[in-house]
């Protein structure tokens, strides 16, 4: 049996953090009912390109395992299915701005008047203060949560290529479900889970906001380098981008000697990692023209039979093409529009397999659920 087997979750969250959440609660066993608008739903599912079959690709990325209904909050009829499903859910998600929860009635008071065993989580760009009423974008947070600060080279900031404070979030918001799942099972009473983009992107920070709250020095954006470990990052080889990860002296001597330049082992400004960090611009110099000479493959067959950690920077092809890699989160699914396509499942343990069931199209299942409620 899965773990939330049993679990009923309801889902009036939208875009990213919240659907990929509940879509992990989904793989986990819950049964998961998302809510929409009816007429628009979700804004996912006009994100786009691509689309196949009239379907986004971003909307099925985070909404398979899920029954779908279309409800209007801010009709009569609209509220009173909306409290009968309150009342039989164990977990209720969404990510509407404060005052607009209070509005549809969807705050923690009212739902806790309605059901006090409900898990209630919330998932907001900003905690309580200054900034609670505005939205969260992802690329946003990013810029205002520090991500851009460390991320990009020199006077250049970039974002990550995926909307990754919303991925840490759903982490964050399904961790906290379950921990609240945990905690319900000892008392019989649910509670209230926020999760902020905003703190989940800080957190993220780790060892490099701790650095920076020790000292007070403002960390400098290296590319693919890292801050406090050298050498460890990407390198062009002859044929393609080969990234490098050295995390002790042990292995740089391994690696100088991989390489053919043993000598590089014995200079004083290289001995320690301190003094790499240290001397960092001229080692990666030496380093660079060195791996220069030969193809990647190579390389990295010389690394990784030195014991040094090495492999080639992948193109999505590479890695999706690569069973090793990705061999066990690959699932198929099968989509009344679409047919059958490969999508990613919840990289959780493998003995709780995915949960199959296509995304909803929008409003697909209103009648069955409604009907379980004793709505006509």
């Amino acid at each position: 049996m899965k773990p939330l087997a049993g679990i009923r979750v309801l889902d009036l969250s939208r875009i990213l953090a919240g659907p990929l959440a509940t879509m992990w609660m989904a793989d986990l066993g819950a049964e998961v009912i998302k809510v929409e608008r009816p007429g628009s739903g979700d804004e996912t599912r006009r994100w786009g390109p691509p689309f196949v079959a009239g379907e986004s690709a971003y909307f099925l990325a985070v909404n398979r395992g899920k029954r779908g209904i279309a409800l209007d909050l801010g009709a009569p009829d609209g509220q009173v299915a909306l409290r009968r499903l309150i009342a039989g859910s164990d977990v209720l998600v969404h990510n509407f701005l404060p005052e607009t929860a209070e509005r549809v009635g969807l705050s923690y008071p009212a739902v806790r008047a309605i059901n006090p065993r409900l898990v209630h989580v919330a998932v907001a760009g900003f905690p309580p203060g200054p900034y609670q009423d505005e939205p969260g974008f992802d690329a946003l947070l990013q810029a205002l949560g520090g991500l851009m600060a460390i991320t990009g080279e020199g006077d250049r900031p970039a974002k990550v290529g995926v909307a990754i404070v919303d991925v840490l979030t759903a982490w964050a918001a399904l961790s906290g479900t379950l921990a609240a799942l945990l905690e319900r099972a000892r008392t019989g009473e649910g509670q209230a889970v926020e999760v902020t983009l905003t703190e989940c992107s800080a957190a993220a920070l780790a060892n490099v906001a701790q650095a920076f709250l020790l000292t007070g020095e403002e960390p400098q954006r290296l590319g693919t380098a890292h801050p406090h470990i050298v050498p460890y990052q990407a390198f062009p080889a002859g044929d393609g981008l080969l990234m490098v990860a050295v995390g002790t002296d042990d292995q740089f001597r391994a690696l100088c000697a991989a390489v053919g330049r043993p000598e590089l082992a014995g200079d004083p400004r290289f001995a320690t990692n301190p003094d790499r960090v240290k001397n960092r611009d001229a080692l990666v110099s030496v380093l660079k023209a060195v791996f220069r000479q030969r193809p990647r493959a190579e390389w990295i067959a010389r690394l990784k039979a030195a014991g040094v950690p090495a492999g080639p920077v992948n193109s999505l092809s590479e890695l999706f093409g690569d069973p090793g890699l990705v061999g066990r989160i690959l699932v198929e699914v099968d989509h009344p529009a679409i047919g059958r396509y490969t999508s990613v499942a919840c990289p959780l343990p493998q003995a709780w397999p995915p949960n199959l069931l296509p995304p909803p199209r929008l409003g697909e299942h209103t009648s069955e659920v409604l009907a379980a409620v004793g709505m006509p």
